[in-house]
C-alpha cells in the first residue's frame, strides 16, 4: 500500500464529508479504508446502524477489512466502538460472527455481559473465544506471578532457628559467603537460613472484584490471576465478585473459564456489602491480603463502607484498593472516597496486569504499597 499524503490522512481522519467536492483523490486501498471508517464513524447512530447493515456476511466482511487495514491495537479499539455504534452487541450473538472477531479482553467482557441473553447455539462458540483469550493470558502472566509470590513468601517466612531438616542450604551458603575459609576450603556458617514452617497456608488472599459493567477488563484479569494464586499451596485464595449482591466463586478458581462464565456483568454496586462478606471469610487478619478491585462509586452505604474498611485495617488486614486491573489507561473513579481511604492509610491506585505480580510480592512482604 503506498504511503498516504498528509492531505489524504486528514481526509481519513475527518471523513468524506470534509471533502464534499472530492478534490482529494483516494488511492484504491485507502478508498476502501475510508469506507470501513465511514461505516463506523459517519452519520448519526441510526444511519450508522443502517450503513453497516444487519446481515452476518456483511458484518463479517467489515470485521475482516479492519483487520486487513489496521494494526491489532487499532482493531481492538474499533471493535469496541462498533459494539455500541453499530449494534454489534446483537450481531455477536450469532456463532458465525463470533468466530470472525479478533479475540481480546474487551471481547471477553462483552460476551460475559451478554451471557444471560445469549442463545444456546452461541454459548459454545462464546466459550471457545473466552477460552482462547484466557489461555493466552495464562501463558503470558502466570509464571511472573507465581515466581513473584513464591519468592516473596520465601523471604517473608524465613526460619532463623531451623532444625537440620529445615535448613535452606542454598540460602545459607549465599548468606555466609563472606565467611569462606580459604585454608580449609569451606564456609563457616555463622547464620543458618531455614525454610518457613509448613502445614497451613502462609498467607490468605481475597480478591474482591466489582463486576459492574465498567470493570469488565479488571474482572477478566482478576479471574486469571485468581486461578494462578489458587494453584499455589502456600496461599489460600478466595475470589468474590459483587454488584448489589455478592457471589463467592472460589470453587471455580481451578478453571478461570468456568469462573468467568459465573460472572454476571452489569447492575449496581454495593461495596459495603462486599466488604462485610469478606470480613466473614477472614480467619487470620494479620496474614490476609484483601485486594478490593473497584472504581469506588458506591451505590450502598458509603459511610458504613468507610467504617468497615477502617475496621479491616485496624484488625491487621493488608487492604489495598485497585481502581482498575487493566491496560485501559487512567480509570474513572470516585476521588472523594479514595481520599477518605487514603486518610486511613489504605492505598488506592490503578494497576496494569504486568505490575500485579510486583504488587502481590510487596504486599506479602509487608512493604508499603504505592502507585506501580
Amino acid at each position: 500500500m503506498p504511503t498516504p499524503t498528509t492531505t489524504t490522512r486528514w481526509k481519513l481522519v475527518l471523513g468524506s464529508a470534509a471533502d464534499a467536492a472530492n478534490s482529494v483523490p483516494m488511492p484504491p486501498d485507502y478508498g476502501r479504508m475510508d469506507d470501513v471508517l465511514t461505516a463506523l464513524y459517519d452519520g448519526d447512530k441510526a444511519e450508522r446502524k443502517a450503513g453497516l447493515g444487519g446481515s452476518a456476511p456483511r458484518v463479517s466482511r467489515w470485521l475482516g477489512d479492519i483487520r486487513e487495514y489496521f494494526p491489532t491495537e487499532v482493531v481492538a479499539i474499533m471493535q469496541q466502538d462498533a459494539m455500541t455504534r453499530l449494534g454489534l452487541n446483537q450481531l455477536l450473538l450469532e456463532p458465525e460472527i463470533l468466530r470472525t472477531v479478533q479475540a481480546d479482553v474487551h471481547l471477553v467482557g462483552t460476551l460475559m455481559s451478554l451471557s444471560r441473553v445469549m442463545p444456546q447455539k452461541a454459548k459454545a462458540t462464546a466459550r471457545e473465544v473466552i477460552t482462547k483469550v484466557v489461555r493466552e493470558l495464562e501463558k503470558k502472566l502466570s509464571n511472573p506471578l507465581r515466581q513473584a509470590v513464591q519468592g516473596a513468601l520465601s523471604r517473608a517466612v524465613r526460619n532463623p532457628r531451623p532444625r537440620y531438616h529445615e535448613i535452606d542450604w542454598g540460602a545459607t551458603i549465599k548468606a555466609n559467603l563472606k565467611h569462606y575459609q580459604a585454608a580449609h576450603k569451606t564456609i563457616i556458617p555463622e547464620r543458618l537460613v531455614g525454610f518457613g514452617r509448613r502445614g497451613q497456608a502462609l498467607k490468605e488472599i481475597v480478591l474482591c472484584v466489582d463486576q459492574s459493567g465498567s470493570m469488565a477488563s479488571s474482572v477478566v484479569y482478576a479471574g486469571v490471576f485468581g486461578a494462578v494464586l489458587a494453584s499455589l499451596k502456600a496461599v489460600k485464595t478466595h475470589m468474590v465478585v459483587f454488584d448489589t449482591a455478592v457471589v463467592n466463586l472460589s470453587e471455580n478458581l481451578h478453571d478461570p473459564v468456568d469462573l468467568l462464565f459465573g460472572v454476571q456483568l452489569g447492575g449496581g454496586t454495593d461495596i459495603n456489602l462486599a466488604l462485610s462478606y469478606c470480613q466473614q471469610l477472614i480467619t487470620r487478619p494479620t496474614d490476609t491480603i484483601l485486594v478490593l478491585i473497584t472504581d469506588l462509586y458506591e451505590g450502598g452505604n458509603e459511610k458504613e463502607m468507610i467504617k468497615r474498611a477502617a475496621a479491616l485495617k485496624a484488625a491487621g488486614v493488608n487492604l489495598v484498593v485497585l481502581l482498575a486491573l487493566s491496560d485501559d489507561g487512567a480509570p474513572s473513579f470516585d476521588r472523594r472516597v479514595a481520599e477518605q481511604l487514603a486518610a486511613l492509610e489504605i492505598p488506592s491506585f490503578a494497576c496494569t496486569p504486568a505490575k500485579f505480580p510486583e504488587l502481590m510480592a510487596r504486599a506479602i512482604q509487608g512493604q508499603k504499597l504505592e502507585v506501580l
